[in-house]
């Protein structure tokens, strides 16, 4: 597998870095900053006050920001009414990193609570229309168990 993907394009490049689009990505980053601790990096602006692409770091991982652009259809979720799926922030205390995304205004789309997986999990939609899944590892869960507990809680059985 490793052959076939190959290694990241850059130094500071991960395999899968993403981007997302935002409605207002200055504004997007600050809040990216005070809610999530993400470290703010370059910027690239076009003008019209718009940025093409802000760089953050979360932990060890870089997601990019950019602006919308409709005639271009750079769209983001407010534009689209929705996302399409998650990010997922695995953190060491996801009470306080919980806690403080909600305090900046982050909408709660799934509690946070202790999952049959062995997380203590939750999603949280941010301003600009993005899901985020919030986690701290408990403990280890042997794959048969999960298999069962994700087929129960869809009603049925393993198969």
């Amino acid at each position: 597998m490793n052959d076939v993907i190959g290694r990241a394009s850059s130094p500071t490049t991960q395999t899968i870095t993403p981007h997302l689009v935002v409605r207002g990505a200055g504004q997007a980053a600050a809040w990216y900053q005070e809610a999530l601790g993400a470290q703010v990096g370059p910027r690239i602006p076009v003008p019209g006050g718009k940025f093409i692409q802000i760089e953050l770091r979360l932990g060890d991982s870089m997601v990019m920001l950019a602006d919308e652009f409709p005639d271009m259809g750079v769209l983001s979720p407010l534009s689209l009414g929705g996302t399409y799926g998650a990010l997922h922030i695995a953190t060491e205390d996801a009470d306080a990193l919980w806690d403080r995304a909600v305090a900046a205004g982050a909408r709660v789309h799934q509690p946070l609570q202790d999952m049959f997986w062995g997380d203590h999990h939750g999603q949280l939609i941010d301003p600009f229309g993005h899901r985020w899944g919030i986690s701290q590892h408990l403990r280890d869960v042997p794959p048969e168990e999960v298999t069962q507990a994700a087929a129960a809680m869809f009603g049925g059985e393993a198969g």
